[in-house]
């Protein structure tokens, strides 16, 4: 099995274990052929971008306890559709990003240079 590779092109590092997340709930924005979603961005989601999603049809906010889902808040970290996010960030919505945690697939959906601006680590510094 290939190690995984985020979009700098080193190991793929966890995005979330509490709430777990990932489409294969392992805590990775690892992908495979089910995951039609392209659950690979690792973001750091906001009220904002939750209030988004939600309005769109897909309500990351509330408890789902028959999937064991908790709803997000804000400051959580979850892995999001490659699509979803880009579309936020068209509308100004757009979480920040973790680098080490966004799968490489990534890169066929969002150019890397997009997601550097949104880095969570180039966002705290300033």
């Amino acid at each position: 099995m290939n190690e995984a590779l985020n979009v700098l092109g080193t190991p793929l590092q966890m995005c979330c274990r509490s709430p777990l997340t990932g489409f294969y709930r392992n805590g990775y924005c690892e992908t495979g052929a089910l995951d039609t979603g392209v659950h690979t961005v690792c973001a750091q989601v906001t009220g904002e971008f939750l209030q988004f999603t939600k309005q769109r049809g897909n309500d990351l906010s509330t408890p789902a306890p028959q999937y064991q889902f908790p709803g997000l808040k804000p400051g959580d970290r979850w892995c999001l559709c490659a699509s979803r996010w880009e579309e936020a960030r068209r509308t100004g919505m757009a979480p920040p990003v973790v680098l080490g945690a966004t799968h490489a697939k990534t890169l066929e959906i969002i150019p890397l240079a997009v997601l550097q601006e949104y880095s969570l680590s180039l966002l705290q510094s300033e």
